[in-house]
């Protein structure tokens, strides 16, 4: 299982939200590029990094620190916030991101998303289900939809789409533990790679989500709280 670290950013700082709330935002480092350095340096490979300004926006707004991070460290990146349009995705993957994270257009102009996986390929291409109470959200999560997380995964799955992160945002940034029936009911309906976002609240967490099935874990307070020690981090990747 993965091991993603999660930087979102907003004014290009290391910031983490409750919820999803702009209103609750902890800076935590002012050097996105210090903390993704710190990740590497622990054994991580991977990094899901948030343009939280972007989702707002509705465009891209931190590339920069995309590019930065893509050309000092050897991480994997995936980049989410603001992709609305395909010049988007293909400024964020020129930047250098691995893959891109894609929800709100998933929502939106699934055309749109089924031509872009088509393109692209799943390997590149992520989807995005952020939901609460099992509806999906989007535009930075101020936006309500009455679309079922279930189906909307099923859906892509049937247009090729594989990895998919899904993030209950009642759980997330409030260190309470993940939303572990929600996944379960997603592994046992969808065969896709799933990474659970929202919730981690310490390294049990991180086991109980390898034990379930998920393909991958983002873990973002948790770490910033000193809830998971990096070294914790690196021995589970040690011994996986």
């Amino acid at each position: 299982m993965k091991i993603i670290p999660a930087i979102d950013i907003i004014d290009g700082k290391c910031v983490r939200l409750s919820k999803g709330d702009y209103n609750t935002k902890k800076i935590y480092n002012e050097s996105p590029l210090e903390v993704a350095k710190e990740f590497e340096d622990s054994g991580i490979q991977y990094l899901h990094l948030v343009d939280l300004d972007g989702a707002k926006s509705r465009h891209i707004v931190n590339q920069k620190i995309l590019e930065s991070i893509a050309r000092e460290t050897s991480l994997q990146i995936d980049f989410g916030g603001g992709l609305k349009t395909p010049e988007d995705i293909e400024m964020a993957l020129n930047a250098g991101a691995s893959q891109v994270t894609i929800g709100s257009i998933a929502v939106q102009d699934p055309k749109l998303c089924y031509a872009l996986v088509s393109k692209y390929g799943p390997g590149k291409i992520i989807l995005g289900a952020d939901c609460e109470n099992r509806k999906i959200k989007t535009s930075g999560w101020l936006e309500e939809s009455q679309i079922d997380v279930l189906s909307f995964i099923l859906q892509y799955k049937e247009k090729g789409i594989r990895q998919v992160i899904c993030t209950d945002i009642s759980k997330d940034g409030m260190l309470e533990g993940p939303s572990i029936d929600l996944y379960q009911d997603i592994l046992g309906n969808v065969p896709v790679n799933l990474i659970a976002s929202g919730g981690i609240s310490g390294i049990e967490d991180v086991y109980r989500m390898k034990e379930i099935g998920c393909s991958g874990t983002i873990i973002g307070k948790a770490i910033y709280e000193g809830k998971i020690e990096l070294k914790e981090l690196q021995n589970f990747i040690e011994n996986a």
